[in-house]
């Protein structure tokens, strides 16, 4: 249902100016029809008076008169004797100018109109005392759609843009205006209908003309809901002020909800900060901002001009809420971590879709009069259809929540119910069950209510699910350091010497937990070493899983063999068939006379005394399970350097994304002396990946036994 104030608010300073009137009596008789009897002429003093009525009533839109090229029934001279009577008069058959608010009468499809939308025209004869002056009138504050109001054939103004094409008027809220009347003397007050019954020579004829969209087919609509205020123009000015600041009071609550529900969408959205894998934290952010551009749209359609009605029904029955409807079911997808069954997000995909669809085209707000009638009627049925559709898969959700969740998942219903009650609140008012209530002046209405309340528990379920989420990321940082600790102690030392051997190793991981790794195993008896360097895929605590097992996997390889092709094999057993498990690997075993047999699973080649060492390319571990390797034999002499190292180096990346690359590789060869010398200026240029490097240094049987 459009938003709208239940009733206008009443100038409540007018009963203040009553009592300071001027000594002349304010005489309030009923207001006579045109064809009513005589009455006591109306003197004003500085007071207003509510034109109740009856007022004449006729459907349809008036004749144009030939001569005048004015409305026909804007004329003084008209007969309306043949018009219904439609009294304004309030509900409580009072009218109470100190009240702070006045209840709208029905309109014309509650009396005897009831499928009418369109044109219609009000007009009421007022009989005024010779030295009545300067006198305005005050526009009825709640009407349904446009108006043009017009004082004895002339044309005083109106509420809406009318166009002089024949295409429906632009409608805007029925703000508080007021009209002056013309003060033509005497001479010009006779009417030129004194002749008909009830009319008197001095009287003036006020006519409306009000335009009713087809779309505000409410039961009770149609035309004006409340009497229009006549009275000396300085006590109207200063109720319509007092009317404008009424106004703005009735939406402060709007205006407050908005303001809060960004800050609240603000609060929710930096909640990705404290955990990115949670997408719920966007979308209930999403939500709630459009929730608040909903009470901001209200308030520019109730107090400025920015946006007509059309305009705002359109946003509201065929953008903000299915757009609403359709976020808090995939907040509540998201919110239970739901996968199964895949098409529940397709679903409320679609609903949203034809919720919108079928609201554009049985709105009537956008193609009013392009669309079929019969289109228009099926539209509309539809709307409230795919409405209903939407509880029993929002229910189905929450049922797949509690069933995973247990008792976890029922504090999500109260968030779930006040919002989807809100959902019906046209269907509700059209029931005339309440739907809107005035407290203290500001305007709130069921579906305002039903989304705060969701708002609010979705507010203390995210403050407790992010409480949950840092307690898991505690633990998931113990578990990290506790990997790296473990990382550590698998590593081998930094320094080693063997007999004719010199050992230096640096590892320097990207992130916590790295993916690198190299174990440096010297044989028990026969004085050769086993040497082993990898590269995992990724990098963390999954890669560090991965680094666990292959190196287990070497150490129980060598309770079997110590020959590179038969470890490779061996890691490439156990990688083959885990999920995105891959790595690169290098196994060479250094006789104690400086032979070298070397094998390589896709790794970067080692350099030998600043050179790369050429040997065939072969695919990483966990690709193919008989995979072939390369495999080659060199001899390590006296005083030759062997270096080992990831493609960590060469990739590392400077601030302007250039790459350390394999020629700085080389220069540094030569220049650095340590794998720390080496580690340090990749890692200063700007590492991106794991850094790993081993350097074997070959001094000889003399200087091993020396040492």
């Amino acid at each position: 249902m459009a938003r709208r104030p239940g009733g206008p608010l009443v100038l409540l300073t007018l009963c203040g100016l009553g009592v300071i009137a001027s000594a002349q009596p304010l005489a309030i008789p009923n207001p006579a029809p045109a064809t009513s009897g005589p009455a006591a002429p109306i003197i004003f003093g500085q007071s207003v008076v509510p034109l109740n009525g009856p007022w004449k009533f006729q459907i349809g839109d008036s004749p144009i008169d030939p001569k005048t090229g004015k409305p026909l029934w804007a004329e003084p001279s008209f007969d309306d004797s043949g018009w219904e009577s439609v009294d304004l008069k309030p509900p409580t058959g009072e009218f109470d100018p100190a009240g702070s608010e006045r209840s709208g009468v029905p309109g014309w499809r509650a009396k005897g109109h009831p499928n009418y939308w369109g044109w219609a025209w009000y007009r009421l004869a007022i009989p005024l005392a010779e030295e009545n002056q300067n006198l305005a009138l005050a526009g009825p504050t709640y009407v349904d759609g446009a108006y043009q109001v017009f004082s004895n054939g002339d044309l005083l103004g109106g509420m809406g843009i009318f166009h002089n094409t024949g295409k429906a008027p632009r409608s805007y809220w029925s703000h508080p205006a007021m009209f002056l009347l013309p003060d033509a003397g005497p001479a010009a007050r006779h009417t030129g209908n004194e002749n008909l019954p009830g009319h008197t020579s001095n009287q003036q004829i006020f006519a409306f003309r009000v335009w009713t969209p087809q779309w505000l087919n409410l039961p009770d609509g149609g035309g004006i809901h409340a009497p229009p205020l006549l009275g000396e123009a300085g006590a109207i000015s200063a109720g319509v002020r007092l009317e404008w600041f009424a106004r703005i009071r009735s939406c402060g609550y709007s205006v407050f909800d908005a303001l809060v529900l960004f800050f609240l969408a603000i609060v929710t959205a930096s909640l990705i900060l404290f955990d990115r894998s949670d997408r719920v934290y966007l979308v209930v952010a999403i939500v709630l901002s459009l929730t608040a551009g909903l009470d901001l749209c209200f308030s520019l359609a109730n107090l400025t001009a920015l946006l007509d009605y059309a305009t705002y029904v359109l946003l509201l029955q065929s953008v903000f809420l299915p757009l609403i409807m359709g976020g808090w079911m995939l907040v509540w997808w998201l919110w239970f971590r739901l996968i199964h069954p895949a098409w529940v997000p397709w679903a409320i995909a679609l609903l949203t879709v034809a919720y919108i669809v079928f609201q554009v085209l049985g709105g009537g707000t956008v193609f009013s009069g392009a669309v079929p009638h019969s289109l228009e009627l099926f539209s509309h049925a539809a709307s409230v259809a795919v409405r209903l559709l939407f509880l029993p898969l929002m229910l189905f959700i929450v049922g797949l929540g509690i069933r995973k969740e247990g008792r976890e998942g029922w504090l999500v219903l109260p968030a779930l119910i006040p919002m989807t009650v809100g959902q019906f609140e046209r269907e509700l008012a059209n029931l005339h069950i309440p739907t809107s209530w005035s407290v203290f002046g500001s305007v709130i209405f069921l579906g305002q209510i039903g989304f705060d309340l969701a708002a609010a528990a979705i507010s203390l379920l995210l403050l407790r699910r992010l409480l949950l989420s840092l307690r898991r990321q505690r633990q998931m940082a113990l578990d990290v350091k506790q990997a790296q600790e473990v990382q550590q102690v698998i590593l081998p030392e930094a320094h080693l010497t063997l007999p004719g051997l010199t050992i230096e190793s640096e590892y320097r991981p990207a992130r916590e937990v790295g993916g690198d790794f190299f174990q440096i195993i010297p044989h028990k008896t026969d004085g050769s070493l086993l040497i082993v360097a990898g590269d995992v895929t990724g990098k963390g605590l999954k890669a560090g899983m991965l680094v666990a097992l292959l190196v287990g996997a070497v150490r129980s390889t060598l309770d079997w063999s110590s020959d590179p092709m038969a470890v490779l094999r061996a890691l490439n057993k156990r990688v083959m068939g885990r999920a995105d498990a891959q790595a690169t690997c290098l196994a060479l075993r250094i006789e104690s006379d400086g032979a070298v047999t070397l094998a390589n699973a896709g790794h970067m080649p080692p350099y030998l005394n600043g050179e790369l060492v050429a040997m065939e390319g072969a695919l990483p571990l966990g690709m193919i399970e008989s995979a072939e390797f390369s495999e080659m034999r060199f001899q390590l002499k006296n005083g030759d350097r062997l270096v080992l190292m990831s493609d960590g180096i060469a990739e590392a990346t400077d601030v302007n994304g250039q790459l350390f690359g394999f020629d700085r590789v080389h220069d540094l060869l030569s220049t650095a002396s340590t794998a720390a010398g080496i580690a340090t200026a990749a890692q200063a240029f700007g590492q991106e990946d794991d850094i790993s490097v081993i350097s074997v240094l070959r001094t000889g049987k003399s200087k091993s036994a020396a040492a």
